[in-house]
């Protein structure tokens, strides 16, 4: 017998993952043919370029994550520029506005221009990535699960395929972000890529441009997770609760606000729980021969807050941004966009919600 309906819906919320696993009951062969999962399509549907989940589909979504992070990280360079001076020089930069003003007197307006090179190279390579590797991990840990534990599991299956995403992704940023908080938060150390990335070569080695990497992976695979999960299920709840029409309904732009929307809800999130991780990179990378514990234990637990307010604002705006372009890109290039998910029918007839 399979659990009671109640059971089942109650384990569906959007944070839990299934306690049991449904026990299959004795059914005629004819029923138990594979059955297509809400996630994936077989054939290129009407009016899409290509198939869901085809070489030309991965490459299209990794070409739209460059775009996404690329250009919205280095949009935000000066921002992100006072955000770490404030971590790593609190004395000096005491708020946001005062961060801005020291950096302009001291270094003019181009001095707030800082890193733009390291940051956008960087990002675009995380980009690429996170959200290529993305699309691939939820495709393939999708199958392995099934479509009904697909369904039952989502919230466990968005945050595994992130996780797996951005282990990648921050590889790929590592060296270039070492050298981004290097150019910022160093007066006097380089003040370009190319100054910059030879000579840290020359005094520590390679080592230098992944020592960060450690910490990275603590700010940004929880901050990642927290990014696709809880915009996932942020546009499940906004089609199912706010928007007033089923999203086939609704028009492209209609469905690129919801897009954007869902993205900055899911970046305040992300500033919040990632902030700690964020604050130690910042010094981690400006002091020679210092470790991550090191540095967590002296900036202590109020140090580690330092600049959340700027990240708030950074990373939400960063994060909307993110989704709206990649989204667009999706739109664009005419790639498949598959609705939120829905139960499979299968299920809905093993919970007895359909004849």
């Amino acid at each position: 017998m399979y659990p009671t309906t109640l059971t089942q819906l109650a384990r569906a919320n959007p944070f839990s993952a299934p306690l049991f696993t449904l026990q299959k009951a004795d059914e005629p062969e004819s029923h138990t043919a594979v059955q297509k999962r809400t996630f994936a399509a077989a054939a290129v549907a009407e009016g899409d370029s290509c198939e869901f989940g085809s070489q030309k589909y991965f490459i299209l979504c990794g070409f739209g994550g460059i775009l996404s992070c690329g250009t919205t990280h280095t949009a935000v360079v000066p921002l992100d520029l006072v955000k770490c001076r404030m971590q790593v020089d609190p004395a000096k930069y005491k708020s946001i506005f005062n961060g801005f003003s020291v950096t302009i007197r001291e270094d003019g307006m181009r001095g707030l221009a800082k890193g733009w090179a390291p940051t956008f190279i960087g990002y675009s390579m995380q980009g690429l990535c996170k959200f290529g590797f993305y699309e691939v991990f939820k495709i393939m840990y999708g199958d392995l699960l099934g479509e009904e534990n697909a369904y039952l599991w989502r919230t466990s299956l968005y945050l595994a395929a992130s996780a797996s995403a951005e282990f990648f992704a921050d590889i790929a940023l590592a060296p270039m972000e070492a050298c981004k908080v290097r150019i910022q938060t160093q007066p006097g150390y380089a003040n370009t890529l190319r100054e910059c990335a030879p000579k840290m070569y020359a005094e520590e080695g390679i080592w230098a441009f992944y020592k960060g990497v450690v910490p990275l992976w603590m700010r940004q695979i929880p901050y990642t997770m927290m990014k696709f999960a809880c915009f996932e299920r942020t546009v499940e709840l906004l089609y199912k609760y706010v928007v007033p029409k089923p999203r086939s309904e609704c028009s492209k732009p209609e469905q690129l606000v919801v897009t954007f929307v869902a993205g900055y809800i899911a970046g305040v999130f992300c500033a919040i729980v990632s902030h700690p991780a964020d604050s130690v990179v910042s010094v981690l990378n400006k002091e020679k021969g210092s470790t991550a514990s090191q540095v967590l234990k002296r900036l202590g637990p109020k140090g580690v807050w330092k600049g959340l307010v700027a990240r708030i604002i950074m990373i939400g705006t960063l994060t909307a941004l993110q989704w709206f372009i990649y989204d667009s890109v999706k739109v664009y290039f005419r790639l498949p966009r598959p609705p939120p998910p829905e139960m499979p029918e299968s299920l809905k007839k093993k919970l007895g919600l359909t004849e």
